[in-house]
């Protein structure tokens, strides 16, 4: 019965274990394998930052601060784009001051007179020779040639020069010359009208307008210098000016003269390049009844005084500008080192517009003093200025006095 017994207890156990490694299978079974574990990143942590009332942790040799005495780090607003830098205003030339006019010829004395002590000096020489015979007289003649005085003027100063040595017999250097600078103030004239006549007119509507100056001539001879240099000359005697530029055909014309305005304060009326030169000028003219100036300046172009249908466009500029009222001054600017050449030019000029005044430029180098009577002749008109070198305020006033003792010394 024991053994019965026993028996039975070890199949219970038997079977209990079986049953549990069953179980223990199935369980196995319905889980999914474990995937692998993935690494994990080396992360540095950040320094814990202080606590109010605590101290930083700072380096050894460093002194420690509390955290009232550190700046701790701020999230910072991501930066806005700067808006674009304008362009800078471009700055205005500083107005420069001319030289006063009065008396500029004889400060430039000592210039003109190491031009021109030919003339002047070759005559004084000719004339002290102990016998003045046939052989002297020609060579009087041949300087005043020489010097571009022209056939006739110089056919009567040495007409005159015979009569007034012959009366005078005994001939000091004192009394030679005092009697060629005589004759040569006779032969250049002292009584024309030398001023640039810039006064207001009257307008063809009844109303006031500013004094207008045409200023013409031929490529090459300073005209758009000159033009400039007169705006000194104006601005300097305390007159307001508008400069009209013109010339239209040459490039940079109207730059070089919009440049000469800014220097003295004064405005540039400007067309495009090529544009037409009458409309330019009738605006220039309106804008300076517009500003009430005192003086409207007008460079025109250049022409070859061959071109015909140029010339015929220059009438066609005194004309349009005739219709706000009458131009006051036409200007003709000659380079005095083309001598006789120049005076085609003049006569040319003199067929197209009424020749008011002569500007004689470049009178400090190869020019012959001479060519100042000359062209007087010719045109029946006076040489109003010279230019005597290449410095802005070196356009003067002509003074025959001051020329003609620059020409003999004293």
């Amino acid at each position: 019965m024991e053994i019965v017994i026993l028996a039975v207890l070890i199949a219970v156990v038997v079977l209990g274990a079986i049953s549990g490694l069953v179980v223990s299978g199935r369980k196995k079974k319905q889980l999914p394998p474990s995937p692998p574990a993935a690494p994990k990143p080396s992360v540095t942590a950040p320094p814990a930052e202080p606590h109010v009332g605590e101290e930083a942790e700072t380096p050894r040799d460093e002194e420690r601060r509390t955290i009232e005495e550190v700046t701790l780090p701020t999230a910072e607003a991501p930066e806005a784009e700067a808006p674009a830098a304008e362009p800078e205003a471009p700055v205005a030339p500083a107005i420069e001051v001319p030289e006063p006019t009065a008396g500029r010829l004889v400060r430039l004395r000592a210039r003109l007179s190491r031009s021109q002590n030919t003339l002047g000096k070759g005559l004084l020489t000719l004339l002290s020779r102990e016998r003045l015979d046939e052989e002297t007289w020609e060579e009087i003649e041949d300087t005043l040639l020489t010097a571009d005085v022209g056939v006739a003027p110089t056919q009567e100063l040495v007409d005159r020069l015979r009569e007034r040595v012959r009366v005078l017999g005994t001939r000091t250097p004192e009394d030679l010359r005092a009697l060629l600078r005589e004759e040569l103030l006779a032969l250049i004239g002292t009584e024309a009208d030398r001023t640039v006549h810039t006064a207001n007119g009257i307008g063809n509507g009844g109303d006031e307008i500013p004094g207008v100056v045409l200023v013409v001539g031929v490529n090459g001879t300073g005209k758009t210098t000159t033009t400039g240099k007169l705006a000194r000359v104006l601005v300097a005697d305390g007159k307001s000016v508008v400069l009209g530029a013109a010339d239209t055909f040459r490039a940079a014309a109207a730059d070089q003269l919009q440049t000469w305005g800014e220097r003295v304060g004064a405005r540039t009326v400007r067309g495009p390049e090529g544009g037409d030169p009458a409309s330019i000028a009738f605006d220039a003219v309106k804008e300076g009844i517009a500003e009430s100036a005192d003086v409207v300046l007008i460079d025109t172009a250049g022409r070859l005084h061959t071109k015909t249908g140029l010339m015929d466009e220059l009438g066609k500029v005194k004309r349009v500008v005739e219709k706000h009222g009458p131009v006051g001054e036409v200007l003709l600017v000659l380079d005095a080192t083309t001598g006789q050449n120049g005076l085609v030019q003049a006569r040319v000029f003199a067929e197209v517009v009424d020749i008011t005044g002569v500007v004689l430029t470049k009178l400090d180098g190869t020019a012959k003093g001479g060519i100042i009577v000359a062209v007087q002749r010719e045109l029946g008109v006076p040489v109003k200025l010279v230019g005597l070198g290449e410095g802005a305020d070196d356009l003067a006033p002509f003074e025959p006095e001051a020329f003609v003792d620059a020409l003999i010394g004293d």
